[in-house]
Formats: structure tokens, sequence, C-alpha cells
């Protein structure tokens, strides 16, 4: 049963333990500041300012124009030559990324409504050849628009227009963001808690501990809950950054990311106090949490890897990582609002994973010192 007396001393003592340990705040604080702004800045899917080599054979009107469109889009920085070959050395060296050709016969291939061009694309890095190729056609596409040649080369009046939803700048930061947060989350939740009884049997003070009336919930929630609110301080600092800095819009509540969060928090710091149960040093404990919950939260969670696209026996392993549900939590509050019929079903499975976590450890642990 439990005694509020015994578990708001233990509370206490812990909380002092984390005012006195300058590294609870550094991992609390500065860490989720500097995984932010990694996140932020250097982890992106958008593919801007491409280094291509554009090689017009035949100037003229039409291909002076196109150069034009390609040098005013933000997805290429343009060298332009008159042979293929002026590029050709620095495609195998990697310089550029692409050799775009407008043959010397592009005036004539339009006036008969079939242009053509040529895309020499280095693939050493598909993601980037992919990026190329969509690029490229969308400002060919568009160019050939402007100039008015689509309007003669079809019979239709069918005026196709695209709104994009959710993301309408299609930038990838509105979506990685979000889930930063779960990762940032995961290894906070985790690596803090992996230390708390690790550090008590280092220290020789978890004989002093099991010595008292304490009790195994008592032990457990007195531990826990410190770090619960130090975590949801990152949290709340980690939200704030991404909403005024690098303005994600917030489309939904903040009470249902409070609440969400707060759920999330249950397996996260629940496995970080699994590990320290089974191990009794710091540093064991410290480099099980990054292999066991930050590593799989960061590449099984479809953060960034599409979950859709990995073997199926991988697909299935990811069920059991709580930051797969919480990624796509984050990503409808902020980018769609709230859409409950996606929250809770994850909800649902994120709170399963965590009391089988916290029912693994009600039956580890014991009172005893061996």
């Amino acid at each position: 049963m439990l005694k509020i007396r015994r578990f708001k001393a233990l509370f206490i003592k812990e909380s002092y333990q984390i005012i006195r340990d300058p590294s609870s705040i550094l991992i609390a604080v500065v860490l989720p500041l500097i995984l932010l702004f990694l996140m932020g800045y250097a982890i992106s899917l958008d593919s801007k300012h491409i280094p291509v080599g554009f090689v017009v054979e035949k100037s003229s009107k039409y291909s002076l124009s196109l150069t034009d469109a390609f040098r005013m889009s933000d997805s290429f920085d343009v060298k332009v030559g008159n042979n293929r070959k002026d590029f050709q050395d620095e495609l195998q060296k990697g310089t550029i990324r692409a050799i775009i050709i407008i043959p010397s016969t592009f005036a004539r291939d339009l006036e008969i409504l079939n242009p053509k061009i040529q895309i020499l694309i280095d693939g050493t890095e598909p993601n980037i050849a992919g990026f190329v190729r969509k690029y490229s056609n969308g400002v060919f596409l568009n160019w050939l628009s402007q100039e008015g040649f689509d309007k003669h080369s079809t019979k239709s009046s069918l005026d196709i227009q695209t709104r994009y939803w959710f993301n309408s700048p299609l930038l990838s930061s509105y979506f990685l963001l979000p889930g930063s947060i779960a990762i940032i989350l995961t290894l906070i939740g985790t690596l803090l808690t992996a230390l708390v009884v690790a550090r008590e049997w280092e220290r020789g003070t978890m004989e002093a501990i099991m010595s008292t009336p304490i009790t195994i919930i008592e032990l457990l929630l007195g531990k826990i809950l410190p770090y619960f609110f130090l975590a949801m301080t990152s949290m709340i600092i980690c939200v704030a950054i991404a909403i005024l800095w690098f303005e994600i819009p917030f489309r939904g509540s903040f009470l249902l990311l409070f609440i969400t969060s707060s759920l999330y928090l249950i397996p996260a710091l629940g496995l970080g106090l699994l590990i320290s149960t089974l191990s009794k040093n710091q540093f064991v404990a410290a480099q099980a949490a990054l292999i066991v919950g930050f590593l799989p939260a960061f590449l099984l969670s479809g953060f960034i890897f599409q979950i859709n696209s990995m073997p199926i026996w991988l697909q299935y392993l990811t069920h059991i990582i709580p930051a797969r549900y919480f990624i796509e939590i984050l990503q409808c509050i902020f980018l769609s609002g709230d859409i409950y019929e996606v929250i809770l079903p994850n909800v649902i499975a994120m709170s399963i994973v965590g009391i089988v976590i916290f029912f693994i450890i009600f039956k580890i642990t014991r009172k005893r010192l061996d």
C-alpha cells in the first residue's frame, strides 16, 4: 500500500538529487536544445541549390528563357555552357549532380509540340537523383505553361489545380521537428531513469533504502515522478522552440499534447527504469539506454525511414516501439489538429506497451541486496 509520507520523503530526496547533480540538468535541458537545433537545421529531406550543369547547344529565345527559368529556381545552382564535355569531369567528381542538355533542335521541336531535353544525373545518391529528376520536370512543365505551349497541345479545357493540405510549403521540417520531440523525450526519459537505480547501487545507498519499510510501488514512483516533471519541462521547451523559432504550425490543442506526452513518458521512463533495475552500473545502463531506447526510436519509428518500406518482419517489430505511436500523434496534433480517429488508436497502443514494461518491472524488482 502506498504511504504518502514515505513516498513524499523519497520524492523530495530524489528531487534534491536532481538539483545537486548537474548532469541531470544537462541531459534534460541542454541536450534537448542541442538535438532540436541539430535536427532543425542539419536534418532535412528538402534538397535545394543542387549544383547542375546547363548545356545550351544552340542559342534561341526559347533556350534562353528556359535557362532563366532554371536559374530562378531555388532548387538548382546553374552553371551554363554550350558543350556537355565541359561538365563531364565535374559530374564524375561529384561537384555537380546533373547535366541538363537543351539540344540544338529544341526551338524546332517546340514548334511541332514535341520538345525534348536530356538530363544526365549522378545516381550515386538515389535520393538526390530523384530530386533532380522531379524538380527538373517541374521547372520544365511550368516553363511550358508560362510560354503557352501546353494550351496548344491539349484539346480539352481541363484545368488541374493542386492544393497541398497540412504542409502547404512542402517542407520536411514540418514533420521532422514534431517527430524529433518524440526522439528527444525518448532519449531523456530512458537515459535519465536508466541512471537512477544504477547510481544508487554504485554509491552504496541502495542498501540503506532497502532497510527501510518502503514498498516497491513507493520506491518506483518516488524514483520516476521527479524525472517525469523534468522530462515534461524539456517537452515544453522543445515545443516552444519548434513553434516560435522554427515556425512549425500548431493546429491541435495544448491540453491534448500535454496528455499524450504524459502517457508517452510512461513507457519511456519505464524502459529506463527497467534497464537500471537489471544493471547495477551507470556506464552499462547508459549504453543500454542508447541501444535499446534511442536507436530503435530513431531508426524504426518512422521518424526518417518509412515503416511501409521496411521488410515485413521489421514492420512487425516496430509495433513494440512506443515512439512509433507518439511520432504519429505529434505530427497529427501539429499539422492536422485534434483528429481523434488517428490519435486514440496510437494512445491505446502506446499505453499497452507502457503497461507491459511496468508489469515486467514489478515482477523482477525485489527488496533484496543480491
